[in-house]
C-alpha cells in the first residue's frame, strides 16, 4: 500500500460534524495514561496486534497522541498520530457497529489537526488503505515510489 501526502494547512473544517456526532451521544477526547491498557487491548481485539503496538507508542507521547471516540462508555473508534514515524497519521479504526456516521472522517480530521498544531505543514498517511476516502476527505495524494514504504520487511506472523 502506498503512502499519501496531506496539506495540513488546507484541512476542511470539522466543528459542525463534531457537534452533530456529539448530539448523537458521542464524546471525543485524547486518551490519557491510565487508559493505555484498556485502549490497547480494545485495538488488539477489534483490529490487530500491530496496531495495538502503535497505540502503545501513542501513549508514550505527552500529550498522548491517540484520540478516542466514545459512546455509552464504549470505545467506538480511535485515531493515532506520530506513532511509527514523526508526521505520520495512523493507525485509525471505527468499530463495525459504529461505522457510517462520520466517525472515521472526524477522527482523521482531529488527528491531522493535531499534527498541524504540532507545527507540521504536511502529514503522511502511511500504508493507506482506503485511498479514495483520504483523497475525497482531505485531498490526499499518493507519494510516488512509497510502497511498501516504512512498513517493508515488517516482522509479523
Amino acid at each position: 500500500m502506498t503512502d499519501l501526502l496531506v496539506k495540513l494547512y488546507e484541512l476542511p473544517e470539522y466543528a459542525l460534524l463534531k457537534k452533530q456526532l456529539e448530539e448523537k451521544g458521542y464524546f471525543f477526547k485524547n486518551a490519557i495514561a491510565p487508559e493505555k491498557t484498556f485502549v490497547k487491548n480494545w485495538v488488539k481485539e477489534h483490529f490487530s496486534i500491530l496496531w495495538a503496538d502503535e497505540v502503545e507508542i501513542a501513549f508514550s507521547r505527552q500529550p498522548v497522541s491517540c484520540i478516542v471516540a466514545i459512546k455509552d462508555k464504549e470505545i467506538a473508534g480511535f485515531a493515532c498520530y506520530e506513532t511509527t514515524c514523526k508526521g505520520f497519521f495512523g493507525p485509525t479504526g471505527v468499530q463495525e457497529k459504529f461505522r457510517g456516521e462520520g466517525l472515521g472522517k472526524l477522527l482523521l480530521l482531529m488527528a491531522l489537526d493535531a499534527l498541524k498544531a504540532s507545527g507540521y505543514a504536511y502529514g503522511i498517511i502511511g500504508g493507506a488503505g482506503p485511498v479514495a476516502f483520504y483523497k475525497k476527505t482531505v485531498g490526499a495524494i499518493p507519494i510516488p515510489g512509497s510502497a511498501p514504504g516504512i512498513y517493508q520487511n515488517l516482522l509479523k506472523n
